[in-house]
């Protein structure tokens, strides 16, 4: 066996937030992979984070890699002193994106896990280190934020210590090695955002006492290892991710396990789905500097590199020696746990937006298909309806990412409200669970508690650490986590932090209560006016405001109570030659909630739909009509009745 002392391959993984694109752009610059001449600049932009949405939302969706040649102290005690490469794959810490995390981690021999100082483990953090154990990754173990007022690092690092053993001990086939070797798991700790990291443990709110990142550089030499191979090894290389350029058409990310790639060569093409072996031209060959990919002549075991020139290619291919073809096996992906319809705007409202606005079925499944290709994950189904597709994905903000993306993209579509993807396991029908956590204010107890038993949770664990907030960890189905998030806002006056990670399969746990308000629906087409809007105030919460143009069966607002109201608000003021002897009062209309994509899935009830367009996000009913809604739901009223 050989060894590629000059490289190393690592993920930085984590739960959302805990820092991860901080540190890796920390790591970027201290590590030398923006030049003198780079125009990039330190404004607190984080330059990993590049997609519009990721820097709006401030999370990250793709995973994405860069490169950095480092050439400090640690270097020359490694056997390069000309440098050593070190891929970093920046992956999402969102669960929704889990897909993402999983290909991230089939490029890199370790993994560097981040872990705020106060928050401590959650559920992402046991989804990643989950997978990375699996796959008997090697773990250095950063406490990220160790300078926050209220970090608590030693007990920390104890909670992660106590989750490393435990998921080991819940694999299939542990054994003793894996045990002792994260029983001496390296922990690093740092501030990402101050560019500082250290060995020695600060007190608590304090920053490491190394004025940089050489001793995380060092880990990472050290602990994390280098790429081996076998010499004389026929080529092999997977497809792990795909890119696009304008000039050379679809890339394909991939790592070189053994032999060489050479730019121009052909080499054998494996699908992942086990079809035959048939020959491909490697037009070109990028290897990534920094955030850029330059032109290269070859590859070596343990690059990870960009091709160009096989336009069928995607996540799970195999590249291999036409002569002695030699495939990996798949890369696995856990299967979707939520489901949403996504099809035209069918409402009346269609294409009356604005000009040159994307509204056939072609195009939306054309869109749907080329999603397919790079994000493996996501499953399209075909429906009942030729213009509708069912959409299945990991969560419920991986797929109200989609949708946004496709909304700005200038897609007018009809989205359904998100439903669970159910199994059947040995004859009984499953749906999918969740671990939620939820940190809250002590006052808050009861209040969630109860908020989580109306949605079938059940309590695991709670723990109170003294500083007035309160731990708790429940296992619900997915299903009646759908619509959580604003209701709890709501009931902790946005004091609460919730994340959840799947927890596998469970029978069905039956009927569970959906929000408990309203709609407010509108009962004929025209244009909002302020004299209906002023007499239906007492009503509820208005989304609309006056001058906009609504439908019938739009669903125009919140009713307080737990039923459906019609409401008329486009009544305009009757005109009469009759004068008051006083001057009218001006009144004032309260702002409406504007919707967004987030809240209006949220909101949807199960008879309801979200017509999405570039310009607008609005709430409707599947039926439109009135009286059509009034027959059924009156044909179930009595079928209730007779239960």
């Amino acid at each position: 066996m050989k060894t590629r002392y000059d490289l190393r391959n690592v993920a930085i993984v984590a739960h959302v937030d805990h820092g991860k694109t901080t540190l890796v752009d920390a790591l970027m610059w201290q590590g030398g992979a923006f030049g003198e001449r780079d125009t990039v600049e330190k404004t607190g932009v984080r330059v990993m984070d590049s997609g519009e949405l990721e820097r709006e939302k401030g999370i990250t969706i793709l995973a994405k890699n860069t490169a950095i040649t480092y050439k400090g102290p640690s270097a020359e005690e490694f056997n390069s002193p000309n440098g050593i490469t070190i891929n970093v794959i920046d992956t999402p810490g969102h669960a929704d994106f889990g897909g993402e995390v999983e290909r991230g981690l089939a490029m890199v021999d370790g993994v560097v896990l981040l872990v705020d100082s106060s928050e401590g483990p959650l559920p992402q953090t046991r989804f990643v280190l989950r997978k990375a154990l699996e796959a008997k990754l090697p773990v250095i173990v950063v406490i990220n934020k160790v300078d926050r007022p209220d970090a608590r690092i030693a007990e920390v690092e104890e909670e992660t210590q106590d989750l490393l053993l435990s998921l080991a001990s819940d694999l299939e086939d542990p054994d003793a090695d894996m045990m002792d070797a994260l029983l001496e798991t390296p922990v690093i700790y740092a501030s990402a955002k101050a560019g500082r990291a250290s060995l020695n443990m600060p007190d608590n709110g304090q920053l490491p006492d190394s004025p940089d990142l050489e001793p995380l550089f060092r880990a990472i030499l050290t602990y994390i290892p280098a790429p081996t191979y076998e010499e004389d090894a026929p080529f092999v290389a997977q497809v792990t991710n795909l890119d696009a350029s304008p000039f050379l058409g679809r890339l394909a990310l991939l790592r070189v396990y053994s032999g060489v790639l050479k730019k121009g060569a052909t080499v054998g093409w494996v699908r992942h789905s086990g079809q035959t072996t048939t020959t491909a031209h490697i037009s070109e060959l990028l290897v990534t500097e920094g955030l850029e990919r330059k032109p290269a002549k070859e590859a070596h075991p343990g690059d990870i590199v960009a091709i160009a020139g096989i336009d069928g290619i995607t996540i799970g291919d195999s590249l291999v020696d036409p002569n002695d073809p030699h495939p990996l096996p798949p890369i696995h992906v856990d299967p979707p746990a939520i489901s949403m319809t996504i099809g035209i705007n069918t409402s009346p409202l269609a294409g009356k937006d604005g000009k040159g606005h994307k509204l056939t079925a072609r195009q939306v499944k054309d869109r749907l298909d080329a999603e397919l290709v790079g994000n493996v994950s996501i499953r399209v189904l075909p429906t009942d309806r030729p213009d509708a597709w069912e959409v299945q994905d990991r969560g419920e903000l991986a797929l109200a990412i989609l949708v946004e993306q496709m909304r700005r993209e200038g897609f007018e579509l009809t989205v359904g409200k998100p439903q669970v993807v159910t199994q059947m396991i040995d004859g009984v029908r499953q749906e999918p669970m969740q671990r939620t956590t939820i940190d809250v204010p002590e006052e808050f107890l009861g209040t969630v508690t109860q908020l989580m038993a109306t949605r079938k949770g059940r309590m695991e664990t709670m723990n109170n650490h003294g500083s007035g907030w309160v731990r708790m960890e429940f296992i619900v189905p997915a299903r009646g986590m759908i619509g959580f998030r604003s209701q709890f806002l709501t009931q902790t006056r946005g004091n609460g932090i919730a994340s959840s990670i799947a927890e596998g399969y469970a029978p069905w746990m039956g009927e569970i209560e959906s929000r408990a308000t309203g709609s407010l629906v509108s009962d004929r087409a025209g244009q909002v006016t302020a004299y209906a809007l002023q007499r239906l105030e007492n009503r509820g919460t208005f989304f609309v405001e006056p001058g906009w143009e609504v439908y019938e069966g739009e669903v125009v607002g919140e009713n307080p109570r737990d039923e459906d109201m019609d409401v008329n608000v486009v009544r305009a003021k009757e005109m009469t030659n009759m004068r008051s002897a006083t001057a009218e009062v001006f009144e004032t209309l309260q702002a409406p909630h504007k919707l967004t994509l987030e809240e209006a899935i949220e909101f949807a009830a199960e008879d309801e739909c979200i017509e999405v367009t570039p310009e607008a996000v609005r709430v409707r009913k599947v039926i439109l009509d009135s009286t059509q809604r009034g027959r059924i739901a009156g044909r179930k009223k009595r079928e209730r009745q007779r239960k």
